[in-house]
């Protein structure tokens, strides 16, 4: 007993004893695990916002707590591309994307996600996640992937690209930036494409093909200079337009700070004032931060149309003597004597009258060596309430890409996973994860597909891989500091081209057109409501539910006739099929409750006035799985109401639970015991012998 409770609070517990097979299993498991994961992380968190070094927190401590508290033992648990993107698309409407706001809200939403998971699962709602239908997850990964993949465009590309509240939007303009393609990003993508096709082909380099990639075009762009970045001051700039354009966008970006600055003072002086209830002072201060919140909204307006001409601009710089600085003239307006370092310069950021400038490839840079240090989320009710909805969204998304990767593995490896413990298990991990600055983490398809096939046995690989990703994080993160983006970005782009499956759509179009339309809703929603990925999957989720409710609502009421093989069949199917006058056979396909019983009370009374000589009704219950208080009511008065009409009604093949509940009611003694049967056979043979020799010459009571 005792070792039964320690087991439910401390799975992993389970694992214990274990033999030298099953740990050095684990171990080759862990170690080919971590060549994967490592650069795969790193991808992600630039698909997340967040700088490099999170992703790899992310696969080091939610993957060790997933794996000791979660019930899959194959299970990886880490950062993914839709969660990243999901992410992304939550936080980033609310601050600046790598900045110290941006990530103390990623820590806060990956708190919130995890303590929705752990309240589901320890109050068992593990089944919860079944309201959200698979043509709703269709459609959505669909336009996750589609969406993943066209955000790393302009990194493939090396070209700019802009972030506001339409991802469409944003992508139409980045196509105007196309005639600025940078050339060796464009190579540098090419190259690591056919690399990764190369690899993967040969099959003793396949499962750590993604870091032998890494590796080659991290050397190459070493050697290459493939990097060239530089700073400058606005006044470099020679040419008078482009000048006025940099300053202006600064002098506003400072002004906004200003701005900003002064609403955090001013709700701080609100919040003090309705403490000391001074209804007077609140309400003056509401409306002084109205019309800040409005300027601050205008002064963004603007610089965000600065900011799109500033992206347009390349800039040529000067040969000069060293501690000299250099003159930036716009592309097209430089003397034509000038001798020129040979590079394309254009604004990487803009700060406080500093500029950043790149001439080169954009590269991974600087990663801070070191294990995440313990960081407490930043908690807001402002904060929680603007992310509430999408930790909703995440949390189940995330459960959803977890246990169905559990669920597989499960099945090959002939092992048992429990939902609820799952959820627990990826609930403490995202819980620990954001006091570790890991950003929401839910089960890898990839992570857990190699666990598998490299043999891993217990969560003890997820263990060992954690602690190579920790060594990487002590000792080898200087060795990234060339690795261009181009290469991460079309890492998460061969990632994410599984996750389009067109071939489902169809596939779910001829099953249920009704499907399909969702299906494909929710796809049309996801993408045009991008970046905010919640709105997509809510919609769908809600149609798929009022769907559910329409069917139900209006289940299929079959009247019956005897087919000549002897079954019992739909009479609007076979037209043809003999029947009686003197009884009405009926077939319920559905639930009776409170949504349809006036449909199956509707249905019996509309069968009863076309047949009006029958004595009898029989109703046959196979299908009805259950039955409620309004559907007992509205039996008892059916019944009543029939008895008045001389028509008697029978009940065949009712269910235990139906019959419990007219038991528990008094319904089965008004219907009488003589009146419920077993079988349709049983009630037609019945009803035939009270008719007598009436039936003899009814061809429905006759069998061939």
């Amino acid at each position: 007993m005792v070792t039964q409770l320690a087991v439910r609070f401390f799975p992993f517990l389970a694992w214990f004893p274990l033999s030298i097979v099953i740990l050095r299993g684990d171990l080759i498991a862990g170690i080919i695990g971590a060549l994967v994961l490592v650069p795969k992380a790193m991808a992600y968190a630039q698909l997340s916002g967040l700088p490099l070094q999170f992703g790899l927190y992310t696969a080091l401590v939610p993957a060790v707590l997933g794996a000791l508290w979660g019930s899959s033992r194959q299970l990886a648990t880490g950062p993914v591309a839709i969660v990243s993107l999901m992410t992304a698309a939550a936080v980033t409407p609310l601050a600046i994307p790598g900045s110290e706001e941006y990530i103390g809200l990623a820590l806060l939403l990956t708190l919130m996600v995890g303590c929705v998971q752990l309240v589901l699962g320890v109050v068992k709602l593990g089944s919860a996640v079944n309201f959200v239908s698979h043509p709703v997850i269709l459609g959505f990964m669909n336009a996750a992937a589609l969406i993943i993949g066209l955000s790393q465009v302009d990194l493939l590309l090396g070209i700019p690209k802009g972030r506001s509240e339409f991802f469409l939007k944003d992508i139409w303009e980045m196509l105007g930036y196309l005639p600025l393609v940078h050339l060796p990003t464009l190579v540098m993508s090419v190259f690591s494409l056919a690399l990764m096709l190369v690899v993967k082909k040969i099959s003793t380099l396949a499962k750590p093909g993604v870091l032998i990639v890494v590796a080659v075009t991290t050397l190459l762009s070493a050697l290459a200079g493939f990097e060239h970045n530089a700073t400058g001051k606005i006044t470099e700039i020679a040419t008078p337009e482009a000048r006025e354009m940099v300053k202006g966008y600064n002098d506003t970006a400072q002004r906004i700070d200003e701005l900003s600055a002064g609403y955090t003072s001013l709700s701080t002086r609100l919040r003090q004032a309705e403490k000391e209830q001074g209804s007077r002072a609140a309400a003056d201060l509401r409306y002084r931060l109205d019309l800040l919140d409005l300027d601050i909204k205008a002064l963004e307006v603007e610089n965000r149309s600065r900011l799109r001409g500033i992206r347009k601009l390349y800039f040529v710089r000067g040969k000069v003597e060293e501690g000299r600085a250099a003159v930036l003239y716009q592309m097209g307006q430089a003397p034509a004597d000038l001798q020129t370092d040979g590079r394309q310069w254009h604004i990487k950021k803009i700060e406080k009258g500093d500029m950043k400038l790149i001439g080169g490839g954009d590269v991974v840079g600087t990663i801070p060596s070191g294990l995440p240090s313990f960081r407490l989320p930043a908690i807001s009710i402002e904060g929680v309430l603007q992310l509430l909805s999408a930790a909703l969204v995440i949390a189940l998304v995330a459960f959803m890409e977890s246990i169905s990767m559990a669920k597989a593995m499960a099945g090959k490896a002939k092992q048992r996973v429990d939902p609820n413990q799952e959820l627990i298990g990826q609930g403490i991990a995202n819980i620990g994860g954001s006091f570790f600055q890991a950003y929401p983490a839910c089960g890898s398809f990839t992570g857990s597909a190699i666990n598998l096939q490299a043999g891993a046995k217990t969560g003890l690989a997820m263990v060992f891989n954690g602690f190579f990703v920790a060594v990487t994080l002590l000792f080898f993160t200087p060795l990234i500091h060339h690795l261009p983006k181009a290469v991460l970005a079309m890492i998460i782009l061969l990632a994410v081209a599984g996750l389009v499956t067109p071939k489902a759509f169809k596939h779910t179009w001829k099953a249920s057109r009704p499907d399909g339309i969702v299906a494909l809703i929710t796809f049309v929603v996801t993408m045009l409501a991008a970046p905010h990925l919640d709105k997509g999957i809510m919609i769908g989720a809600a149609l798929a539910i009022g769907h559910y409710l329409y069917r139900t609502m209006a289940p299929r009421v079959a009247i019956l006739g005897r087919h000549c093989d002897g079954t019992l069949r739909d009479t609007k199917v076979h037209p043809d099929l003999a029947t009686s006058t003197r009884m009405v056979v009926i077939r319920f396909d559905g639930s009776l409750y409170f949504a349809n019983v006036a449909h199956f009370e509707d249905a019996v009374l509309g069968a009863m006035a076309d047949h009006r000589e029958a004595k009898y009704l029989l109703v046959v219950g196979d299908a009805i799985n259950s039955i409620d208080s309004s559907g007992e009511e509205m039996i008892h008065n059916m019944v009543a109401q029939l008895q008045q009409s001389g028509v008697e009604i029978v009940f065949s093949g009712l269910k235990k639970q139906v019959l419990d509940v007219m038991r528990a009611t008094g319904l089965f003694g008004f219907v009488g015991e003589a009146n419920i049967f077993a079988t349709e056979d049983q009630a037609l043979a019945a009803i035939s012998l009270r008719l007598g020799d009436e039936a003899k010459c009814d061809a429905l009571f006759c069998q061939p």
